[in-house]
């Protein structure tokens, strides 16, 4: 019969993969929620049976088929409170091993929770990426699982749609997908390069004589080339996305229609100033004019971003960023608090000492407070007297401290994400790789059953032909 629970030992015998562990009764009864806390209000071999895996009467053991690394740090956060990661296994898997036992995951310590944080953000990150691709290659296999009522008209657009998303998306895709990315890239390089020459003086006193020179009707026909072929990837890549609306809100392409945009408007204002000007404005409205123009052609240097789409180290710049948002708060935090520190401390050094030539109000020092923290040091602004080089000299060596700390854990997420980056590319060419072996091996054994049915059909056509002949010579032998 099953002990009760006032007959029971002193301590539960748990045996977890193999391992016996001797908990005493009174430790789990500090967390009557949790698997082994319900070991104590089970009455019978049922309710035993509920929370346990099996269950030995004779030696009152309750057996658990789970990790036993990870019960061990369960048992050890039982007895002393403390609940930490196990290095050798991952982090969602000790998740789940923490959901099973009943233990919340808010009882990591906080070093540890903020790297689980930090997982599940990227695992959310992967399966939203998977699910985006899960929808780009569903409609492929519902066109190749069924004939479409249209008939081979469908068919054929799935499959130019299929390519086209291919040569636009995926440059590993061919030899279409890697011309079209080196395309995207030299027009990329030739819009930087014009927005460089465009701003030599030369040109710019032709502009500001509203005059155009050949070289500047040159600049003027690359800018048109390139935009246009910017503009045409975009339509592109608009026509073969299958939602609209996530197109449009994805950031990249937010900065194509950044990049392109100031173009046509450059167009529209130009058309407007020469054919619309109001009477009697003066040099104002031109001098406005010429503000907006300068102000959006300024904004081609967005092109470059373009770059991102076939650069992984600029993808995981961005994946970077976009993971170390904590990171760079708590460096600008520093920043600001160093600064409202040191600039008081040096204005008063220096205007106490007589020598506030340059420090003339404490706002006028968070420049100096800035570049002196930053390391940087342009020295146009100098303390001179011996308190405000104190000050300067605490304020660079704080600024170094200050900067090493969020530094280092930026540059640890930049070394994973791009692990991270190039595994997933690595593992995309090679489920290509093999949808591609599998369609061969599916069209070899289609021609090799195609084979094996025109041989039947052969043979029973010369079968027929034989049992033919057999027929007219038994007719003539009668006869």
């Amino acid at each position: 019969c099953l002990p009760y629970p006032c007959e029971m030992p002193t301590a539960a015998i748990i045996n977890v993969g193999g391992i016996k562990y001797h908990i005493p009764w009174s430790t789990l009864d500090e967390f009557p929620l949790t698997r082994l806390g319900k070991l104590r209000s089970c009455s019978n071999e049922a309710e035993i049976m509920d929370v346990c895996d099996d269950y030995d009467v004779s030696r009152n053991e309750y057996f658990f088929d789970r990790n036993p690394s990870a019960f061990r740090i369960i048992v050890t956060f039982l007895a002393a409170g403390k609940l930490r990661l196990l290095r050798e296994m991952c982090a969602l898997s000790f998740q789940e091993e923490l959901l099973y036992w009943g233990l919340e995951d808010d009882n990591l310590e906080w070093c540890c929770l903020r790297k689980l944080r930090l997982r599940q953000e990227e695992y959310k990150e992967l399966q939203r990426l998977e699910e985006e691709e899960a929808e780009l290659t569903a409609p492929q296999s519902c066109e190749e699982s069924q004939q479409p009522p249209g008939g081979p008209e469908e068919t054929l657009s799935g499959g130019c749609m299929r390519r086209l998303r291919d040569m636009v998306e995926n440059p590993h895709s061919g030899l279409p997908g890697k011309i079209f990315a080196c395309l995207s890239v030299l027009f990329v390089a030739i819009t930087a390069v014009t927005l460089c020459v465009s701003t030599m003086p030369d040109l710019r006193e032709e502009e500001e004589r509203g005059e155009c020179s050949q070289r500047c009707y040159n600049i003027f026909v690359l800018e048109t080339v390139c935009v246009a072929w910017f503009s045409l990837e975009f339509l592109l890549r608009f026509i073969q996305t299958q939602s609209k609306c996530t197109f449009l809100r994805t950031p990249l392409n937010v900065i194509d229609v950044v990049a392109i945009l100031p173009y046509y408007i450059t167009l529209i204002v130009d058309s407007l100033s020469v054919g619309g000007k109001p009477a009697g404005s003066g040099n104002n409205y031109l001098e406005k004019v010429g503000l907006v123009l300068r102000v959006l052609r300024a904004l081609r240097i967005f092109y470059v971003m373009r770059l991102a789409r076939h650069s992984l180290g600029l993808q995981t710049l961005g994946l970077t960023v976009k993971r170390c948002t904590r990171e760079f708060g708590l460096l600008l935090l520093f920043l600001c608090v160093a600064m409202a520190l040191f600039s008081p401390l040096v204005f008063l050094a220096e205007s106490e000492m007589g020598a506030k030539q340059e420090f003339t109000s404490i706002p006028g020092s968070y420049w100096w407070a800035v570049i002196s923290m930053t390391t940087v040091g342009y020295g146009d602004m100098v303390p001179r007297s011996i308190p405000g080089q104190v000050v300067a000299l605490s304020s660079i060596l704080s600024g170094i401290l200050l900067m090493a700390f969020p530094v280092t854990s930026i540059f640890h997420t930049f070394s994973r994400s791009y692990v991270e980056l190039k595994e997933e590319q690595n593992r995309a060419l090679r489920q290509k790789a093999d949808s591609q072996d599998s369609t061969k091996s599916q069209n070899s054994e289609d021609s090799q059953e195609t084979d094996s049915y025109r041989g039947m059909a052969e043979a029973t056509a010369a079968a027929a032909h034989n049992s033919d002949l057999l027929a007219v010579r038994q007719q003539i032998t009668r006869k």
